[in-house]
């Protein structure tokens, strides 16, 4: 364990080495590198300037910033913690270098990695404060979200592997039982902190311990059903755990700057040391324990009095907290290292005190010293920590070109509307353009999925068209409200499934792996894929005309196939109509939605082998065309079906109806290819598609195999 007798100048030492041993020669520079400091607009030490194909950085006339930031930065004091423990002799000042220290090193690795960082920078003093004040492992701390855990990675032992955060083969963006002790539990969507941690603490509680339970929520999070329903039954119980409302002054208001702000001042912050003191917690019991003497009435007007007070000197809504029956503490700034301490030590002492709520303020703006050094302007609304989300000439996505058709849709039908949950903090940037046409047309309801699917239902009784748009592994939360309060009563909602597919770098977590399945097996839902982004805009047109029954449409995270193209108004498809593409007598590609394209280069490869492959886009899943599956059985004697998502999904629909018309009984030998069994870990997205066998190359290969060409197959993998 480190002791406090670490000397300056073993620091200074420290600081030296590490400053000599970490600059960077730009002809060892991996070319991820380069690429990076090449879109910040950074000159090479000859100064020419390193260009990257159409990426130009805001930040090219800062003078010496390649200085900065093409080197690491000197972290004497975290360059002596090893495990969470090694801060429990660091003084208050001693805290402070460190969050010094850990923002450089999210900087570092944000620059070298080219992953965000920005959930985790506001959170450093607080992440310090819990592992200071807490005893990791043995204490049970549960993160809701994993952008906020980068800096509780680097204070647990990972900080050497942090160069391949979501990465193939390397850690992951979120809290993961699997990878280290300190993880306590897995945060994947979110909002299960305050469940998994109660279950956690009665289980403590039945077998005698004494660990202590911290769950750590963020705004995000507490629009989430799940979360008030664990603070409810939180409350009712009455074990023992500690919450920590990580406010980063977020909210759904279309309208940031006319959003109430909850502030931070010499008064609160007394107030909140008042709150967590042991004297004042027992001398507040020992008075609800005399007014229950009293009588019921004096308790019940003691009990108001005191609402009341605490309502008047707390920020806005927090007697909520106390209604759901956690003892809430706060406003505490959250970049004050000696106040989160004093709270949170005080909190921990306290015996028997049943579920206490910790209200911490942190702010998104909070300077990296890089930044101080070299003093960088920041614009308004501009995120500190990301690289240049949006440039200019920026590759367009299917989420740009879904914005933009709906849009042209709103602009003849008054009766759209949108709907959006589980796009994360703020909207969808794809939104943005029809939130600038149609301000009053759009509703973001943050991370309720499930209100989201029931609102926009209410809303479809009312008369209205409108659009709900949930990520695909967000719409699994929903899913009850989709088969009782939607597709069971026919009610037209359409539902817009985005980042369907493998989605690369966010892994398992945020994959959309199952949602052609689950919404494919109920009676009254059309089930639709486009292959393409104008086809993507047809299903837009396609879903404005249905009206007597729920809809969903699927598209993937990434880039669009025709970038040469401009958006134009979607025309409406027969449902229930495929198409043929390419035309063969050999073997039939039977595609779904994005693998349509992966069937069009599995096509060239084998054509070039002499082999004749008709290409179909099946474009819907349910109602299945069942003149095109028959048409393509009759003429080929092979048929495989292929599509991004799981077990029991669009194969399984074709398998169906070709089992059931007794074309299974004939010549015809089918194969599915789908997304294994298993959960595709991280990786790059063509890392990802060669993991699943959904290339172009493993399309082909299995195409060669059935015809028995097994060798080619085999050098076709090679």
């Amino acid at each position: 364990m480190m002791t406090t007798t670490t000397t300056a100048s073993a620091h200074c030492s420290l600081s030296q080495n590490n400053n000599n041993s970490r600059k960077l020669n730009t002809e060892s520079i991996p070319s991820s590198s380069l690429i990076f400091r090449s879109s910040l607009g950074i000159t090479s030490t000859s100064g020419a300037s390193l260009s990257s194909k159409g990426s130009v950085g805001r930040l090219c006339a800062l003078p010496g910033i390649g200085d900065i930031f093409s080197e690491k930065q000197p972290t004497p004091i975290l360059d002596t913690i090893e495990t969470p423990m090694h801060l429990k002799n660091l003084s208050h000042k001693e805290l402070k270098q460190l969050a010094d220290d850990i923002r450089s090193e999210l900087t570092f690795i944000r620059n070298e990695t080219q992953k965000s960082v920005k959930g985790s920078m506001p959170v450093v003093e607080l992440t310090i404060a819990i592992h200071h004040v807490f005893s990791a492992p043995m204490d049970k701390i549960l993160w809701d979200a994993g952008d906020q855990t980068y800096a509780h990675k680097i204070l647990t032992g990972r900080r050497s592997v942090m160069h391949t955060l979501r990465q193939k083969n390397g850690i992951s963006g979120y809290t993961s039982r699997s990878e280290s002790e300190f993880d306590s539990f897995g945060a994947g969507h979110g909002c299960n902190s305050i469940s998994a941690g109660l279950g956690m603490a009665i289980a403590r509680d039945i077998r005698g311990k004494r660990e202590r339970i911290v769950a750590v929520i963020n705004n995000e999070s507490i629009t989430s059903g799940q979360l008030f329903e664990a603070m409810s039954n939180a409350g009712y119980l009455d074990s023992d755990m500690v919450v920590i409302l990580n406010d980063r002054r977020q909210s759904l208001h279309s309208k940031q700057e006319d959003a109430p702000k909850t502030t931070i001042n010499a008064l609160s912050s007394a107030f909140s040391k008042l709150q967590s003191s042991r004297l004042f917690r027992k001398f507040r019991e020992a008075a609800k324990g005399l007014t229950k003497k009293i009588g019921k009435g004096m308790y019940e007007w003691a009990a108001k009095v005191d609402e009341y007070a605490r309502g008047m000197l707390g920020p806005p809504g927090s007697t909520l907290f106390e209604e759901l029956g956690l003892y809430y503490i706060g406003p505490v700034d959250g970049h004050n290292i000696e106040d989160l301490i004093c709270v949170l030590n005080q909190v921990a002492s306290l015996d028997s005190t049943g579920p206490v709520l910790v209200h911490v303020i942190t702010t998104e703006d909070k300077e990296t010293r890089e930044e101080k050094q070299i003093g960088i302007p920041k614009k308004d609304n501009q995120d500190p920590y990301e690289l240049d989300p949006q440039p200019s000439n920026r590759t367009q996505t299917y989420s740009d070109w879904f914005g933009e058709a709906l849009t042209m849709e709103a602009q003849l039908d008054k009766d759209i509307m949108v709907v959006a949950a589980g796009t994360g903090a703020g909207m969808d940037p794809s939104l943005k353009f029809f939130h600038d046409k149609f301000p009053d047309r759009i509703f973001d309801v943050g991370m309720a999925e499930q209100h989201a699917v029931t609102f926009s239902a209410g809303l479809s009784c009312g008369g209205l068209k409108p659009f709900c748009i949930i990520p695909s592994t967000f719409l699994q939360r929903a899913y009850d409200q989709v088969v009782h309060d939607v597709d069971r009563q026919k009610i037209p909602v359409r539902f817009v499934i985005s980042s369907a597919g493998l989605v690369g770098s966010d892994g398992p977590a945020n994959a959309g792996s199952f949602d052609i399945t689950f919404m494919s097996c109920l009676p009254n839902m059309i089930v639709m894929a486009p292959s393409d982004e104008v086809e993507l805009a047809n299903m837009v047109a396609t879903a404005t005309c249905i009206d007597d029954r729920p809809v969903c449409f699927r598209y993937p995270r990434g880039a669009i196939v025709k970038s040469n193209t401009s958006v134009c108004h979607g025309v409406p498809i027969e449902i229930g109509k495929g198409r043929v593409l390419v035309e063969g007598k050999d073997i039939a590609l039977l595609g779904y939605g994005s693998m349509v394209q992966n069937c069009l280069r599995a096509q060239s490869l084998l054509s070039e082998l002499g082999i004749q492959v008709t290409v179909a886009d099946a474009r819907f899943c349910k109602p299945l065309d069942i003149k095109l599956v028959r048409q393509l059985c009759e003429n080929h004697s092979f048929l495989i079906t292929v599509e991004e998502g799981s077990i029991g999904g669009f194969g399984s629909h074709v398998a169906q109806f070709i089992t059931l018309d007794g074309k299974l009984d004939g010549s015809i030998k089918w194969r599915p290819i789908v997304l294994p069994d298993n959960y595709v870990e991280q990786a790059s997205p063509m890392e990802q598609l060669a993991l699943a066998g959904l290339t172009g190359h493993h399309i082909a290969a299995t195409a060669l195999n059935l015809l028995g060409r097994t060798r080619e197959a085999l050098l076709l993998m090679c």
